[in-house]
């Protein structure tokens, strides 16, 4: 199988890109082909040639969104056309990574796939516009929603916390928002697996288990062993220009419907903190 992944330099690009075994896999960043100029896409797909198309690229500052609507737009929605309708071309498979923050936080259980997107910030709009747009081009389009991502080639909570906690001796983390940390290398395996599954419309993937940051934030600095304090605070103590979900953790059952399971994310640190190199 060929593949093709957009976003390769990306936290999530870099997982897959290393963790992508037995097939044939090409990787572009951003300086390879920017997914706004369609003419970029479908040079790079022609020349290619791929079975799967996997588009980890995205803007995926949710603040920054929030900011600059239209540079939102412009990558996650009409960045995501482009790939998908030069994928329809070719005729190869799309795999595209959305976001829990497609939905609006006041579900009070997970929730599920065939739940109806309604976002309350521009990253979360953008998503979901481009969630709708590539299944009218794709229909047989694959959809992963994922959620709290973290991983040790990118910036990511984990990795603010323990800089953070490299510098005070205490530390105040928002204790009213509930998700579903999940490790880029156990994501990216599980998209491996749907690719050769040849899955298609919306799946949740995301690690077991679900937390507040408070929760992340004190697991992770246990796991470091670290000694610095962490206090639980809210939402409205740190304003920001995004509005978040207050609870945006996703059912798995459809994960688990095509024989994919991932591991409880507390036993995801570990490896993290191995892959930054620290001692655990």
């Amino acid at each position: 199988m060929r593949v093709l992944i957009f976003g390769a330099t990306g936290m999530l690009g870099k997982a897959l890109m290393r963790v992508w075994k037995d097939d044939e896999v090409a990787g572009l960043g951003s300086g390879d082909a920017d997914i706004r100029i369609p003419e970029e896409v479908e040079a790079q797909v022609q020349s290619i040639r791929p079975d799967w198309i996997v588009l980890s690229a995205a803007y995926t500052d949710v603040d920054g969104c929030e900011l600059n609507p239209q540079l939102a737009t412009a990558v996650n929605t009409f960045g995501a056309v482009n790939v998908a309708k030069a994928a329809e071309k070719l005729g190869a498979r799309l795999l595209f990574l959305s976001s829990d923050y497609v939905f609006d936080g006041t579900n009070t259980t997970p929730y599920k796939a065939s739940d109806l997107p309604k976002p309350i910030n521009s990253y979360g709009e953008s998503k979901a516009e481009a969630e709708k747009k590539i299944l009218e081009i794709l229909p047989q389009g694959c959809i992963v929603r994922t959620s709290w991502l973290f991983g040790a080639e990118g910036k990511c909570f984990p990795d603010t916390i323990l800089k953070l906690a490299a510098t005070r001796p205490k530390i105040e983390v928002v204790n009213d928002q509930r998700g579903c940390p999940t490790y880029t290398d156990d994501l990216a395996s599980a998209i491996v697996q749907l690719c050769r599954a040849n899955a298609a419309g919306i799946i949740h993937a995301t690690n077991t288990g679900d937390c507040t940051w408070y929760d992340f934030a004190r697991e992770v600095l246990e796991q470091a062993g670290l000694s610095t304090s962490v206090f639980p605070t809210t939402t409205d103590k740190f304003v920001r220009p995004a509005n978040r979900p207050r609870y945006s953790v996703l059912s798995t059952s459809s994960l688990l419907a095509h024989g994919i399971s991932m591991r409880p994310w507390k036993q995801t640190i570990s490896s993290y903190l191995a892959q930054r190199g620290m001692p655990i």
